[in-house]
């Protein structure tokens, strides 16, 4: 990004002072400013017009204000009515004047890891920008857009969801030319009420897919399959053979290609194929995407494989919850060798009216799980799932925790089993397990 304040007035139709400024960089967290940056001034839960001055001060070349605020003229500025359309404008023109290939990703689970893998496979043979940690709403997919460098031939974008018509606007915002949707859940079902509604949000991704663009589903999801949109659909996941894992890496033959990636669980083989399938389209050879998804960056706490000072492997995926998810995970526990495995279980969120009888239904996958001991943590797993549990498990195997405990929580855990031992951790991200996976591994 290298623009002039009045060439951003000028895409934005905006006024503009002092506006003879380059503007290198973009940010909306004044404590974050670097040299050169745009601060734009977003009116949230805090006002960002209060940080102004603290923004030029760590280095901001010029702000993006709205014309309901005063700013000082010997400021240099952008004056628009809505700073966050404004910054949304901004990012739809740099995607337009790069004009990359967009793979745009989202999903009840598995957006995230999706894209990490997508953008390894597509970087074996295209320069390739991916959505920075989860920058995947109405601020972060713009600030994705400005951040992309000049010269990106494939951009992977994360789109993420929580109501209806948002992902209408990141798609038209993104205009994709591939679509991905992982799979659907129970996330957010608090909003929506049932699948079916959940399904066609996540179909809104069509509303900016190019007309001669492709939607990539899973084969075995008839609400994505079934559905009727303008685009070509495809469908991922079928055709696997030779499944074989261990503890830390899931091989699989897919057109007659080996593929090893270092994560666990079929859900996973079925995010690989959502990536390899978004490959396939832009014509990478399937060698290339083996070689690439052997070792690629993986989002930090996406079923993240990490270990103890006392060698007891944990696997942690606490960024986000849902029934389906939480399943998935332990179906693949149940498979992973160890002599002893344990489960910790954070509440899932957003589930509304139906909390309660989604917490309960995880009673029989838990079994199932055949793990030696579980750790339940927060106000839902308590009230629906510890009494279920407890006709199973006596109480030197199963545990309870609020969500004030995390630290009698690391505590038992920090003696809990040994090398080579396996303790899975899932939740929402409110919960803040991942407090407890950073004491672990101190």
């Amino acid at each position: 990004m290298n623009y002039s304040v009045k060439k951003i007035g000028q895409i934005l139709n905006a006024t503009t002072q002092i506006d003879s400024k380059i503007v290198t960089g973009v940010s909306f967290d004044s404590r974050k400013v670097k040299s050169g940056d745009l601060f734009v001034a977003l009116v949230a839960e805090s006002d960002g017009h209060d940080y102004v001055q603290q923004a030029l001060t760590k280095g901001a070349t010029a702000v993006l204000v709205d014309d309901r605020h005063q700013i000082d003229s010997k400021i240099p500025a952008i004056i628009v009515s809505d700073t966050l359309l404004a910054l949304q404008q901004l990012g739809e023109y740099r995607r337009h004047q790069i004009n990359p290939k967009v793979v745009a990703i989202t999903g009840s689970n598995g957006k995230t890891t999706t894209k990490d893998m997508a953008s390894a496979i597509m970087g074996s043979q295209y320069k390739t920008f991916k959505t920075p940690e989860n920058f995947n709403n109405e601020i972060g997919v713009p600030l994705t857009l400005l951040t992309m460098p000049d010269d990106t031939e494939v951009l992977v974008v994360e789109l993420g969801m929580d109501r209806p018509g948002q992902l209408t606007t990141l798609s038209e915002l993104v205009s994709p030319d591939i679509a991905i949707i992982t799979m659907i859940g129970e996330a957010h079902i608090e909003f929506f009420k049932t699948r079916e509604n959940i399904a066609k949000a996540k179909l809104e991704i069509t509303k900016g897919l190019k007309s001669q663009g492709t939607l990539l589903v899973p084969y075995d999801e008839p609400l994505l399959t079934n559905a009727q949109v303008k685009q070509n659909v495809q469908t991922f996941g079928q055709d696997i053979k030779d499944i074989n894992s261990s503890s830390s890496k899931t091989i699989f033959t897919y057109q007659n290609t080996r593929f090893a990636i270092p994560l666990l669980g079929r859900y996973n083989i079925m995010n690989a194929l959502a990536a390899i399938s978004a490959g396939i389209l832009l014509h990478i050879e399937l060698k290339n995407a083996a070689e690439a998804l052997q070792h690629f960056d993986l989002t930090k706490n996406r079923t993240e494989q990490l270990t103890t000072s006392h060698g007891v492997n944990l696997i942690s995926d606490v960024y986000n919850s849902n029934p389906t998810a939480v399943a998935a995970v332990l179906a693949t526990l149940k498979i992973i060798p160890a002599t002893h495995k344990y489960v910790v279980l954070g509440d899932m969120l957003e589930l509304g009216e139906q909390a309660a009888s989604l917490h309960a239904c995880l009673a029989e996958t838990v079994i199932n799980a055949n793990v030696d001991g579980v750790y339940l943590v927060g106000p839902l797993m308590n009230k629906y799932l510890y009494p279920i549990l407890q006709r199973r498990f006596d109480s030197a195997h199963l545990h309870q925790y609020e969500t004030d405990q995390l630290a009698e929580l690391i505590k038992d855990l920090q003696t809990l089993g040994e090398n080579g031992d396996v303790i899975l951790l899932k939740a929402s991200h409110g919960i803040h397990l991942e407090n407890v996976v950073n004491a672990l591994v101190k």
